[in-house]
């Protein structure tokens, strides 16, 4: 029994020294949520823009933008998951785009800002 443990032993011991333990590095992050990104308000109010017919634009769906309501993407690091909403107007005109973010009608506002949840909800503010 004793012959048995020190020839384990021996093995274990030589394994060790040639196999080093390396150090522990952390585990990349993740999102364990199921549940898709919630957007931030960065304005309560829509935003009167101009638009060139057949020009493609790119509408801020998670509120992060410094470009409001145009994406910037600031929601590859702040807002994962989240993406701009593409879109190309068929003529030039003046339209309203959401500025809560919350529409149902993406990207012009539909007048979700009005609602209590908005309402009440404080303001995203941009840092650095």
């Amino acid at each position: 029994m004793i012959a048995l443990f020190n020839k384990l032993h021996s093995r274990w011991l030589t394994f060790t020294l040639r196999h080093p333990r390396t150090a522990a590095t952390a585990a990349p992050k993740v999102n364990l949520s199921t549940a898709p990104p919630k957007p931030v308000i960065p304005s309560k109010k829509p935003i009167k823009v101009e638009l060139v017919g057949g020009k493609r634009y790119s509408w801020c769906s998670c509120g992060y933008s410094r470009k409001q309501p145009f994406c910037d993407g600031t929601h590859k690091t702040k807002a994962e998951g989240m993406k701009g909403l593409r879109f190309v107007p068929e003529k030039d005109s003046t339209v309203w785009l959401c500025g809560c973010k919350h529409t149902n009608n993406s990207p012009y506002c539909d007048g979700t800002h009005k609602q209590d949840f908005i309402v009440s909800a404080p303001l995203h503010e941009c840092t650095n």
